[in-house]
């Protein structure tokens, strides 16, 4: 068993109790002193900055919602502790035999980047909440999310301009 490698495999559990099952498989590992056969357990997840009112909240989502990654090496052991553990309901793969993810899938499915959402579109008005303009009403024309700016056309001395803010400077109407 010291040359076998562990892998990653997924296991389906009902949906909503992916940290539940996740942290009872842990509790059962140390327990049993199975370490060395059940080597990690993760639910994958991802950061989502979400701007609303001017302000960033970060949220965690789950990636794939009612599964969890299980690295293993499979034995008639390990595989009985993970199937009986409360809330899952099976392994990934076809018929009653668990089937590893490759590298390049278990890369794939974990290495996600944070993403934003901001509760602004094009077109929406707003209320500039800084600077010289301060109270100014806007048209928004394009949202960087990455950079957290936003470009609002505003009107200056009977012209429309268009001007850069960054996102906590503004305020959706």
């Amino acid at each position: 068993m010291a040359d076998e490698k562990a892998l990653w495999y997924v296991v389906h559990t009902y949906s909503g109790y992916e940290n539940k099952v996740a942290n009872d498989l842990v509790k059962t590992v140390e327990n049993n002193g199975m370490g060395d056969l059940i080597q990690e357990v993760t639910v994958p997840i991802e950061e989502v900055v979400e701007i609303r009112n001017g302000k960033p909240h970060t949220i965690q989502h789950k990636l794939f919602p009612g599964y969890v990654l299980v690295k293993m090496i499979k034995t008639t052991e390990s595989w009985y502790v993970v199937r009986n553990t409360r809330g899952v309901t099976g392994f990934v793969g076809p018929g009653r035999e668990p089937i590893p993810l490759t590298d390049e899938e278990y890369e794939r499915m974990t290495s996600c980047q944070g993403t934003i959402r901001i509760d602004l579109e094009p077109g929406d008005n707003v209320r500039i909440k800084t600077g010289s303009v301060e109270n100014a009403i806007g048209t928004v024309e394009e949202i960087n999310a990455e950079e957290h700016k936003v470009k609002v056309s505003i009107e200056i001395l009977n012209r429309k301009t268009t001007v850069e803010y960054d996102i906590s400077e503004v305020e959706r109407l």
